[in-house]
């Protein structure tokens, strides 16, 4: 009789909770201070949020940006900006700024790149890009290029959370029936199985949530950097490379000569053995055969 009980009763439990968390959802958290500056109606994000606009104005919003911007300064000075930039995120605190990745190369003497990828509050980062233009001009460079696009994270925070709600309420109720039914060994079982599997599903759904709410508060924002060149100086520099790799080049190109000789040597006898044979003896008997004719 238990039994046959907390088989009709699961599906009731969960059909329950799915209606109370749809009939009365509770508020979401406070919030992010992004969200804060959208409302308040400034910087690049709230310009974002303005062309985008919103369907229904009482729905909470939550949006993740992600910025670019591209730099293009000296070869001497690449390095001690990126390095700027990363201590600039770690006085920051992780609560505020962590840097994600950062790599730098050079491919010869006067080349060099660069990125760093850094996620931060969008207070943060307001303030990293309304200062980078100066930054480069302060260094001798330029910003070579800067976007900013947004995601509308809305409708998965809010389904997630709901789902997470419904779980939550439906785990309590499996828990209340352990305590108040204790029942056969059978049934006891089961019904554990079952709290064991609402419980994992909700641990990854709030690790879903956790990041998508992670998001939404910290921004990305990747910087990339590059050498600038100017015409004079790409020129002379291909001017030396050019007297610099003088012999080199002279090396390779009798290399490939000898190469190519060697690839068509055994064709040139071949050649010469068959013309030799059409000089000496088919084209004399050729001769010979046209005044008879």
């Amino acid at each position: 009789m238990l039994r046959k009980f907390a088989a009709a009763a699961l599906p009731l439990l969960f059909i329950a909770a799915c209606g109370a968390e749809r009939g009365a959802m509770p508020p979401m958290s406070a919030p992010a201070p992004e969200m804060a500056m959208l409302q308040s109606g400034g910087g690049v994000d709230a310009k974002i949020r303005g062309e985008t606009g919103s369907a229904d104005p009482t729905v909470q919003q939550y949006i993740a940006y992600s910025h670019t911007v591209g730099m293009r300064l000296p070869l001497k000075a690449i390095e001690p900006t990126q390095q700027a930039h990363v201590a600039a995120c770690k006085a920051a605190g992780p609560a505020v700024c962590v840097v994600t990745n950062s790599w730098m190369s050079s491919y010869d003497t006067d080349y060099m790149n660069g990125s760093l990828g850094l996620r931060a509050t969008p207070t943060w980062i307001e303030t990293f890009l309304s200062g980078v233009e100066d930054e480069a001009k302060a260094a001798k460079g330029e910003i070579s290029n800067r976007q900013t696009t947004a995601e509308d994270l809305t409708v998965s925070i809010i389904d997630t959370g709901a789902r997470v709600q419904a779980l939550e309420t439906l785990r309590g109720r499996l828990q209340q029936l352990l305590a108040d039914r204790p029942g056969e060994l059978g049934e006891i079982l089961e019904t554990e199985r079952e709290l064991a599997r609402v419980n994992g599903e909700l641990d990854s759904l709030k690790s879903i949530l956790t990041t998508l709410r992670q998001r939404v508060d910290m921004s990305q924002l990747t910087v990339s950097y590059e050498t600038k060149r100017d015409a004079v100086t790409q020129g002379g520099n291909a001017i030396g490379r050019a007297f610099s790799d003088f012999f080199a080049n002279l090396a390779s190109a009798t290399a490939a000569v000898i190469t190519g000789f060697a690839f068509g040597l055994p064709w040139m006898l071949l050649l010469g053995a068959l013309l030799w044979i059409w000089l000496r003896l088919l084209w004399p008997r050729i001769r010979r055969k046209k005044p008879a004719a």
